[in-house]
């Protein structure tokens, strides 16, 4: 159930994705919180990186862990503005994390319930509590917008 500190936690997670958007990443940032107390925050580097595992949630997990000292993020929630990838669904799992609260669905790789819901499998030692939907309409707003504005760039690209 999404509360008032939830959406203030995902407010935080959108001022990442805009540090993503505006070195040209895709706008997806991340907030770990355990108790009151922010651990870590991230935003997508994949592009300036040049990682395909540099995701918000990826590099926000790592974060928390060096703050820890610890590989368990038991007590940890994850605030991310768009729904976990695969391969951030395993690393939630592996890392324990207790509760994912994510903005947007992805309907393409989403796999906290559009595609498959790896993080509540039961046939995984650990399950996460998942709760979407935390300010969706910024969430997914902010995604359409970037795409929007990259597809005009490169239709600008092809007519020239």
């Amino acid at each position: 159930m999404l509360s008032s500190e939830d959406n203030k936690w995902m407010k935080l997670a959108l001022d990442e994705a805009d540090k993503a958007e505006k070195i040209g990443e895709v706008p997806i940032g991340a907030v770990i919180v355990k108790g009151e107390e922010i651990i870590a925050t991230a935003y997508n580097r994949r592009e300036v990186d040049a990682q395909a595992t540099a995701h918000a949630e990826l590099i926000a997990i790592q974060k928390a862990c060096q703050h820890l000292d610890a590989w368990r993020l038991s007590g940890c929630t994850l605030y991310v503005t768009l729904e976990p990838c695969p391969m951030c669904a395993g690393a939630i799992i592996q890392s324990r994390i207790d509760r994912v609260v994510f903005g947007a669905y992805d309907p393409k790789a989403g796999c906290a319930g559009s595609l498959m819901n790896l993080l509540q499998d039961e046939r995984f030692n650990h399950q996460t509590e998942v709760d979407c939907g935390c300010l969706a309409d910024e969430c997914g707003g902010k995604l359409s917008t970037f795409f929007r504005a990259l597809r005009q760039k490169k239709k600008g690209l092809k007519q020239k």
